[in-house]
């Protein structure tokens, strides 16, 4: 995992990419992280357009839904973490994490968190 390319300096201004296909969830996430300090790069809508956007715009952190009508998010997280890329990936759903079992561990991505209880403070949390 591409992790040791963060830097840990109060200065440091996250910077997210958005995965999801709602435009509503996308622009609800948006103006929470950028109101709690995060630089959100940009957004897609499917799992192509986020691994296109992910190589093109290099997020620190992609927030990825773990459905998407091309691909699974575990799918496109495992690509992400696997591809070189200095990329954390953040899975979000509407379902509770627990309903996805080893799935979230074994993609690779940092962490699980519920749409309802998304919030830059749980973003941070699982950032190293």
């Amino acid at each position: 995992m591409g992790w040791a390319c963060l830097v840990c300096d109060d200065e440091y201004v996250t910077t997210v990419l958005i995965v999801d296909d709602h435009p509503s969830f996308r622009a609800t996430a948006r103006a929470l992280l950028e109101a709690e300090g995060f630089d959100v790069l940009g957004e897609a809508s499917d799992g192509r357009a986020a691994i296109e956007a992910a190589e093109e715009l290099r997020p620190d952190v992609v927030l990825l839904d773990v459905q998407l009508p091309d691909q699974t998010g575990f799918d496109v997280a495992s690509r992400l973490t696997g591809d070189g890329l200095c990329v954390g990936v953040i899975l979000v759903s509407s379902r509770d994490g627990s309903d996805y079992g080893p799935l979230v561990e074994e993609s690779g991505a940092l962490g699980f968190v519920p749409k309802a209880e998304l919030s830059g403070d749980r973003i941070a949390a699982l950032i190293p």
